[in-house]
């Protein structure tokens, strides 16, 4: 560790009268414990989860709290006992700091997801993490690229692949166009699925369908874009839906669904509360996977498949660690196409 590395900062939660704003503070370097590591932070990205801790929307207790809960950054220091990393190692933190691997336990893993009520986030100069926490991001992705990957892609993988067995020639239908669905496009496509994507701007449509998706959906113009999809497939339907919207999309999303499909359940863009009508999903023998991120095996899994195909993640807009709010304020404005970077070190 260089000599002025003595001190760090963070931003934490301020609370507001409506949500909470970000405040930036200094803070001293991070104690090891002899099981961590030590990591200097490269770049973080945001998720919609974040825009919902900051607006207060789960009415947690955040208040103080260090916010996100993606980074890249390379490793600066070991603790005692620590046998996998070593310094100089370009890392991430998984989303759930204790689920390692197998199956979720609610009860034992979401009270150690990052950034949230309990567990400090990421927006950080310099974060600690358990050596069983963290993966080795691929050689080929920069700090910035890296550090989208734990929750979109995480996410993404865990449905098509770790539950869905996602196989070649199967059809996809991705809701909108951000930083989940993107991730799964590329996954997709480059597992050899077709890929039918849905937003309102035809811009953005455009750039999916140069990405490899197979046919794109203005749903703004074809709101029925269920039967379109339905079309597509000669009636048969798709074999997965990643269902991004919530409440108003559930319906049309098992109305798409082929017999035996699969709906990956992950957003909740419309909402919360979807009350859909299940028995078109059980008379299709059709099922719901329900999907919160992924584990250490499962992000290992994802950056090994990234590597092998060379998938370069779709980043927007880059901004600088003193632009934190702003980075905030633009992924709240939803013109963006793919993800939202905070560079933490210049």
């Amino acid at each position: 560790m260089s000599a002025s590395q003595t001190s760090s900062s963070h931003y934490q939660l301020q609370r507001q009268p409506a949500g909470f704003q970000l405040q930036r503070v200094a803070s001293p370097l991070p104690i090891l414990a002899a099981d961590q590591v030590l990591i200097q932070v490269g770049a973080v990205s945001l998720n919609y989860r974040d825009l919902l801790i900051l607006r207060n929307a789960g009415q947690d207790t955040v208040d103080g709290q260090i916010p996100l809960s993606d980074a890249a950054g390379t490793v600066i220091a070991v603790g005692s006992q620590v046998q996998r990393w070593q310094v100089g190692d370009r890392v991430a933190p998984n989303f759930f700091a204790r689920w390692y691997q197998g199956k979720y336990q609610a009860q034992h893993y979401l009270q150690g997801a990052l950034g949230g009520a309990q567990m400090p986030g990421v927006l950080a100069e310099h974060i600690v993490a358990s050596e069983n926490a963290i993966v080795a991001i691929p050689a080929h992705l920069s700090l910035a690229q890296a550090a989208t990957l734990p929750c979109a892609a995480v996410t993404a993988w865990q449905a098509l692949f770790a539950r869905g067995q996602l196989q070649a020639g199967e059809t996809v239908l991705i809701q909108g166009t951000g930083g989940v669905a993107l991730f799964a496009l590329q996954l997709a496509v480059a597992q050899g699925a077709k890929v039918i994507i849905t937003s309102s701007s035809d811009d953005k449509l455009a750039r999916a369908k140069a990405l490899g998706a197979w046919h794109t959906i203005n749903y703004r113009q074809q709101a029925n874009w269920d039967d379109i999809a339905l079309a597509l497939t000669d009636g048969i339907g798709v074999d997965h839906v990643l269902e991004l919207g919530g409440p108003d999309t559930y319906a049309r999303s098992i109305h798409a669904l082929a017999s035996g499909g699969q709906i990956h359940q992950i957003g909740v863009l419309t909402g919360f509360g979807s009350t859909p009508n299940l028995w078109p999903l059980q008379a299709k023998n059709a099922q719901i996977n329900g999907i919160l991120v992924g584990s250490v095996a499962h992000f290992s899994a994802l950056n090994a498949f990234l590597s092998q195909h060379q998938i370069i993640p779709v980043i927007d807009r880059q901004f600088a660690y003193a632009e934190a709010s702003a980075a905030y304020d633009y992924l709240a404005s939803a013109q963006h196409f793919g993800k939202v970077v905070i560079n933490v070190q210049p």
